[in-house]
């Protein structure tokens, strides 16, 4: 017989594994807008409605004292390791790069150090051209770099050409993560990284790409995909 307070919808199942891959690549749980955005709803109280479903149900608990920080105690035994490493898109930070709301709200500024490609590779990791602002819970996590997005190799993970992706600095990665990757020391792309046993595969997120393998040797994570801002004019 099945437990029909293990069984999720689609809404709260997509929910959950947003938390999950949150927690998992920055260490805090997204915010109601965040995931209000992640699941396109228009308004807050239907992603408070899916948190307590799923507390209800066993799937993750609000930790105490702590605003809006939960904890992921398991996924549906129906989500598959695709669906919880190509369930991540990035948040977006809304604002714009240069708004005065940012210096409000508690932000730290980080460099933008040039394009990367998330198409044919370019160079990159560049030196500092710009700044941006990050919020400050973001800053806390760990260093972070920004990165104009050049094509649209990526556009299924919810990231577009002329998009300023927020790298978390790492030389590590978990199978499925969205990462800068340097190949042969000059050329940098973002994609998704998949170890298959002695290569490493790395996925576009657009069916016209080619997923493209190299040897261990040749590639070097230089960070992880946090989230990114997104020119709305």
């Amino acid at each position: 017989m099945y437990d029909i307070c293990s069984m999720l919808t689609k809404k709260q199942k997509n929910l959950l594994l947003f938390i999950n891959k949150k927690i998992r690549s920055t260490g805090v749980s997204p915010s109601y807008e965040e995931m209000k955005n992640s699941l396109n709803l228009k308004s807050k109280s239907g992603i408070h409605r899916l948190i307590s479903a799923l507390e209800e149900r066993g799937f993750i608990k609000r930790l105490a004292h702590k605003a809006r920080a939960l904890e992921v105690l398991k996924l549906p035994e129906t989500a598959s390791a695709n669906d919880i490493y190509n369930s991540f898109s990035p948040s977006v930070i809304r604002g714009g790069l240069d708004s005065e709301n940012n210096k409000k709200r508690g932000t730290h500024e980080i460099p933008v150090l040039g394009k990367i490609a998330a198409g044919t590779p370019i160079e990159a990791i560049q030196n500092e051209v710009s700044r941006v602002s990050i919020p400050e819970e973001l800053s806390k996590n760990g260093e972070h770099f920004g990165l104009k997005v050049s094509g649209d190799s990526m556009i299924e993970a919810g990231i577009n050409d002329g998009d300023t992706v927020i790298v978390k600095k790492s030389n590590t990665a978990n199978n499925g993560q969205i990462v800068v990757a340097l190949i042969d020391d000059h050329e940098a792309m973002l994609k998704r990284l998949r170890r298959k046993g002695k290569v490493i595969a790395l996925e576009s997120a657009n069916k016209r790409y080619e997923t493209k393998i190299f040897g261990p040797d040749r590639v070097k994570v230089q960070g992880v995909l946090v989230s990114l801002y997104r020119n709305f004019q």
